[in-house]
């Protein structure tokens, strides 16, 4: 019998990103990064003239931040713990929007933070990745969470018979961005972990309630 498996995105989910990131901007680029018009694209400005930054710019700053930063980075309040209790009843695996070369930065990242795991790396809708994972591991029943609502569109479509969860820890975020459950793709909407465990633990080891 195959073991439940549990497939979680990193960034906002297991680890701080955004507001490690909106520090080392305002440090070390003259950036200011502020979401609170929602939107990251309109997020980041020239901290002197407040110049908006073009996209390309955004993109490569972003990439810089993951290319020499991401030791800045983390753990997100009783994520590992979270884990490591989930990881005694099922399979737990990350995926993330990484490009691929920073798969093993990023598997050294989270046991540096004290969980080995499994990361696949993903650029895109996470649907299709999802989807070979689950063929992959072949599980009794499985569980998606991320920080955004379209990748739960796109596993929404891909496989809608597995729970997903849309979980943001980082409060910079939470509150401007559209919600998964809201728009009908994610069974729930649970932003931190001490509720965030038992809720995954019920999908994952008694599946009949749902």
């Amino acid at each position: 019998m195959s073991r439940p498996l549990l497939i979680t995105d990193c960034d906002e989910v297991l680890l701080y990103m955004v507001s490690h990131f909106r520090d080392w901007l305002a440090e070390d680029e003259g950036v200011t990064f502020d979401m609170s018009r929602g939107d990251f694209s309109s997020a980041m400005r020239r901290t002197a003239s407040g110049e908006l930054l073009e996209q390309a710019e955004m993109w490569s700053l972003l990439n810089k931040f993951f290319d020499g930063q991401m030791h800045r980075q983390t753990a997100v309040e009783g994520a590992m713990d979270a884990i490591r209790a989930i990881g005694e009843h099922a399979d737990v695996v990350v995926l993330t929007n990484l490009m691929d070369f920073r798969q093993e930065a990023r598997q050294r990242q989270l046991a540096e933070h004290g969980v080995h795991l499994r990361v696949y790396t993903n650029q895109g809708p996470k649907g299709p990745a999802l989807k070979a994972i689950l063929e992959e591991y072949a599980p009794s029943r499985a569980v998606f969470i991320d920080d955004l609502a379209q990748h739960h569109g796109s596993v929404a479509e891909f496989a809608p018979q597995i729970g997903r969860l849309h979980l943001c820890a980082e409060p910079l975020l939470a509150p401007h961005i559209a919600c998964a459950h809201a728009a009908g793709h994610a069974h729930a909407r649970i932003d931190d972990w001490k509720s965030a465990g038992p809720w995954l633990l019920d999908w994952l080891t008694d599946n009949t309630s749902h």
